[in-house]
């Protein structure tokens, strides 16, 4: 069981002061929603927790050792990222795609074995893309290639995921089987931390918020303390009713 703190963390957003310093600590069996308006400044979190882009101050730690002191695979072996838009580099099929999951525990000019094809056609099976095994990557809409995302994070089975809109283009089928998963995986002991847009997605499967604010300031805490109108108002700047469905807030915008 993996774990990931941040020490006085500023992200480096271009053109914007410093803002909160995030003392954070993510911890197994948990899942954290980061919520803002646009231009807040998640994707930047994310990209900085996973070691993609370097913070402006502060530190990242991976299971008590400092992110920068860590190899890629090491890194690999232990976080997994969803990414809200993800580019093909070159033609692959989806179980090619999802195998790539398997490739930090592979060492160089490794194939993947039995067992890697297993964990990939399990993944694949569990977020309804199996059937696409063959299919290119690039001819899939924008749900289909996004399951596949998240499948192949599946695959790679990380302590730690980052996940940046994991709904995103998803019906509303899927987008409740991916959230299923994800507190599937929390249930198990991984560590879990998702951008959303949704606040009812949030209400329902978040145990932790961060509120992030274009100036910079941010919050956090438990969901029921943070998900409060009053709270949400400010951060997205718009008026909110508030109407409760099967013991969960279910936020409605008011004009």
């Amino acid at each position: 069981m993996s774990r990931l703190i941040t020490q006085d963390l500023i992200i480096n957003v271009p053109d914007r002061c410093d803002g909160t310093a995030l003392n954070i600590a993510l911890e197994p069996g948990q899942i954290w929603g980061v919520l803002g308006p646009n231009g807040a400044g998640k994707t930047t979190l994310l990209h900085t927790l996973a070691g993609l882009n370097a913070p402006r101050s502060g530190h990242v730690l991976l299971d008590d050792q400092p992110l920068e002191t860590l190899r890629r695979r090491k890194i690999a072996q232990i976080l997994g990222m969803v990414f809200q838009e993800r580019l093909d580099g070159f033609p692959a099929t989806v179980l090619e795609t999802a195998l790539i999951g398997r490739h930090p525990y592979l060492s160089l000019w490794q194939m993947e074995g039995a067992d890697d094809y297993a964990q990939a056609e399990s993944a694949l099976e569990q977020l309804d893309v199996a059937h696409l095994r063959h299919r290119l990557v690039s001819t899939l809409s924008g749900g289909e290639r996004q399951r596949v995302a998240v499948a192949t994070v599946l695959t790679q089975a990380p302590g730690i995921w980052l996940a940046d809109e994991p709904t995103n283009h998803l019906d509303l089928h899927h987008q409740s089987a991916v959230m299923a998963l994800m507190a599937q995986q929390a249930a198990q002991g991984s560590a879990i931390m998702m951008c959303l847009h949704d606040l009812n997605l949030a209400a329902r499967w978040c145990d932790h918020i961060l509120l992030l604010y274009p100036s910079g300031e941010a919050c956090w805490g438990p969901r029921d303390s943070m998900l409060v109108p009053s709270a949400l108002e400010r951060l997205y700047q718009q008026r909110l009713a508030t109407v409760e469905v099967n013991g969960a807030p279910v936020f409605v915008p008011v004009s």
